[in-house]
């Protein structure tokens, strides 16, 4: 196994899952494609905490491309002094990981309060309020209350698609940094690259 291309192979993966996070993340603000409730500050406060933004977004290209920026398989496995600076490398990646790990977390954090408090909505007394706040988590399960949110309509399940995604997205993040902390780990200690052959070429 090259610890370097599953180092890679993670990155591209962090790639993808931080954009998909930006995406979900800004369709918070526009429930049915409308921008009247962010102007108006009728959204979920944990949609303005900018989780999938900058938790599972932005934080995430940092590791992802520290991961993929890594050298190519063409080391010198255990044996060389050549490889030093590889192990190096490997090491340092645990670092950008723990970045990883941190803004992933974050992310689930933010998804896992948002969906417990529920969304804010316009109830049928006519206030605005978080109607589901004080139900700890429990209207998740009983889809018949969601009717008392009469505005935006579908909020109820805008908001638990969207952070179920964020929550979703931001543990599998989790999930990759940390296998790329044993990884970057093992890599610095057993060598990039454990191909035989290259072991011997040195």
């Amino acid at each position: 196994m090259c610890y370097g291309k599953c180092a890679r192979c993670i990155g591209h993966s962090l790639v993808w899952l931080a954009i998909l996070c930006i995406v979900a993340n800004i369709l918070l603000y526009f429930p049915n494609g409308e921008t009247k409730y962010a102007s108006e500050n009728h959204l979920s406060r944990f949609v303005w905490f900018f989780s999938g933004i900058v938790g599972g977004g932005l934080l995430m290209f940092l590791p992802a491309f520290v991961f993929i920026g890594l050298e190519e398989d063409d080391c010198c496995g255990c044996c060389g002094h050549e490889n030093c600076g590889k192990r190096c490398a490997m090491f340092s990646s645990v670092l950008a990981a723990l970045i990883g790990i941190a803004g992933s977390g974050y992310c689930v954090i933010v998804a896992a309060l948002g969906l417990a408090e529920g969304p804010q909505c316009l109830d049928s007394f006519g206030h605005w309020n978080y109607t589901f706040a004080n139900t700890d988590g429990q209207y998740l399960l009983d889809t018949s209350t969601w009717s008392q949110c009469t505005e935006p309509k579908h909020i109820v399940e805008w908001n638990v698609s969207l952070f179920s995604i964020l929550l979703a997205l931001g543990g599998i993040e989790f999930i990759l940094c940390l296998i790329q902390v044993i990884n970057g780990v093992m890599g610095g200690i057993c060598g990039y690259c454990c191909s035989r052959q290259q072991r011997y070429d040195c």
